[in-house]
C-alpha cells in the first residue's frame, strides 16, 4: 500500500466537533455585516464584493469542470464529478441571493453609474448602463441556472434508470454550455469587478478570472475528494490516479493562470497608452506592491516548484493540504488586488467587514453544500464510464458469447 492510501484509507475522522462551525461562522459573520453595513455603507459594499467574487471563483471552477468532464468524455473523473454538481448548484439561487446586496450598492461601487457624460463610459454602452448591468447580471445568473441543473438533473437520473443515453445528453449541454460558460464568466468579470475602473481596458480579464477560478477549485476539490476518502464515500473510487489528474490540471493551470497574468501586464505596460497602464500604477503605490510581489510569488512560483514532482501529487498530503489552504489565501490576495485599490489606493487594508463577508458566505454556502451532497449519492452509481475510471475491464456483451440487442445466447 502506497502512502497516499495510509494517509486517506485509515479510520474515519471524528467531524462532530465542527459541525456547529458553519453556523458560527454564519452568525458571527451576519452580525458584522449588519454592523458593517449600517456603519460604512460604501466598505461593506467593497468587503461584500470580494467576497462574492472568492466564492463564485468556487462555483463557476466547479461548473467549469462538470462541462469539460462531458466535453473531453473523460473517465478518471467521474467519480468526483458528483462533488463539481453540487458545488455549482450553489450558482441558483444561493449565489444570486448573495447578489442582492450588490445589486443594491452597485450606484455607491460603480461610480460610472452616476456621471451623466464620459467619453470612457459612452464607448461602452449599451453595456455599461444601470439597465446594461442588472441585464447583466440576470442573463449570467439565467445560464449559470440552466447548466448547473440540467447537468445535476441528467446526472442523477442515471443514478436511477442507468440509461447512457443521460451521458448523450449531457454532452450537448456541455457542448453548447462551453461558449455560454465562457461569455458569461467574461461578463462577470467585466461588470463586477473590471467596471469598478471603468476607463480601463484588457481583453485578457475574463481568461484571467476563469483561470484563476479553475485553479483555486481544483484545490479544493483536492481536498474534500481527500476528505471523502478518508470518510468513506470515495474509498474504493478515488485512487492514486484520481490524485494524479487533479494534481496535473493543478499545476496546468498554475501556468496558465501566470501565462494569461503576465502577458496582460507585459502588453499593457509596453504598449504605454495611458487608458490602460493606469490601473497598474495604482497597484503599485505603497503596500499594494508588497501584495503584487505576494501574487508573483505565492500564486505561481512557490506553488509551480512544489507541484512539480509526480510524487507530491499523489502521496505528500503533508504538502498538498497546507498548499490547497495557500491556494485559498492567493485567490483572497489576488481579488482583493483588482477590486480594493479603488476604495484604498494608498495601501492594503483587512478591514474587519472583510473578514465578516468572508464568514457570513462560507458559513451559509458550506451548510448548503454539505446538505446537497448528502441527499444524494456522492458518487455517481450507474455511470458507464466508472469501470474505465476504475481500470477495469469489462468486456463486450459479444466476447462473453450474448447477443448485444437481447442479452441472451447465440
Amino acid at each position: 500500500m502506497n502512502s497516499h492510501s495510509d494517509m486517506t484509507s485509515g479510520a474515519p475522522l471524528d467531524l462532530s466537533k465542527w459541525k456547529k462551525v458553519p453556523d458560527l461562522l454564519m452568525y458571527v459573520g451576519a452580525i458584522g455585516a449588519v454592523l458593517g453595513l449600517f456603519m460604512d455603507p460604501q466598505q461593506f459594499g467593497f468587503s461584500w464584493l470580494v467576497a462574492f467574487m472568492f466564492y463564485l471563483s468556487f462555483c463557476l471552477g466547479s461548473l467549469g469542470m462538470v462541462i469539460l468532464h462531458h466535453l473531453f468524455d473523460a473517465s478518471w473523473s467521474v467519480p468526483i464529478r458528483r462533488i463539481c454538481e453540487q458545488l455549482a448548484s450553489l450558482l441558483f439561487p444561493w449565489m444570486l441571493l448573495l447578489f442582492v446586496p450588490i445589486a443594491v450598492l452597485a450606484p455607491k461601487l460603480y461610480v460610472w453609474m452616476s456621471i451623466p457624460h464620459d467619453h470612457a463610459v459612452a464607448s461602452k454602452q449599451p453595456l455599461f448602463t444601470m439597465g446594461g448591468f442588472y441585464l447583466v447580471a440576470a442573463i449570467n445568473f439565467g445560464v449559470w441556472w440552466l447548466l448547473s441543473s440540467k447537468l445535476r438533473k441528467y446526472s442523477l437520473k442515471q443514478d436511477q434508470t442507468g440509461d447512457a443515453r443521460c451521458t448523450v445528453v449531457m454532452r450537448r449541454y456541455a457542448a453548447a454550455g462551453v461558449f455560454l460558460f465562457a461569455f458569461t464568466l467574461t461578463l462577470a468579470a467585466i461588470m463586477w469587478m473590471k467596471a469598478l475602473e471603468y476607463e480601463w481596458f484588457s481583453t485578457m480579464y475574463g481568461v484571467w478570472y476563469f483561470a484563476s477560478s479553475m485553479w483555486s477549485t481544483l484545490f479544493t476539490l483536492y481536498a474534500l475528494t481527500v476528505l471523502l476518502k478518508r470518510q468513506g464515500p470515495l474509498r474504493e473510487v478515488a485512487t492514486d490516479k484520481t490524485f494524479y489528474f487533479i494534481g496535473s490540471l493543478m499545476f496546468a493551470f498554475t501556468v496558465f493562470y501566470a501565462y494569461v497574468t503576465f502577458f496582460q501586464y507585459f502588453i499593457i505596460w509596453n504598449a504605454n497608452i495611458p487608458e490602460e497602464v493606469f490601473w497598474f500604477i495604482h497597484r503599485e503605490k505603497g503596500t499594494w506592491w508588497d501584495i503584487g510581489q505576494l501574487i508573483i510569488f505565492g500564486h505561481f512560483f512557490l506553488p509551480f516548484l512544489l507541484l512539480l514532482r509526480i510524487d507530491v501529487k499523489v502521496t505528500k498530503l503533508w504538502i498538498m493540504l497546507p498548499l490547497g489552504a495557500w491556494a485559498w489565501l492567493m485567490l483572497y490576495a489576488d481579488l482583493a488586488f483588482q477590486i480594493m485599490p479603488v476604495l484604498h489606493p494608498d495601501n492594503f487594508v483587512l478591514h474587519w467587514m472583510d473578514l465578516a463577508c468572508l464568514a457570513f458566505m462560507g458559513g451559509v454556502l458550506t451548510k448548503i453544500f454539505v446538505a446537497k451532497l448528502l441527499s444524494s449519492p456522492i458518487v455517481p452509481q450507474r455511470d458507464p464510464r466508472m469501470a474505465e475510471a476504475l481500470d477495469i475491464y469489462v468486456p463486450p456483451a459479444s466476447a462473453a458469447g450474448l447477443n448485444p440487442k437481447t442479452g441472451g445466447g447465440h
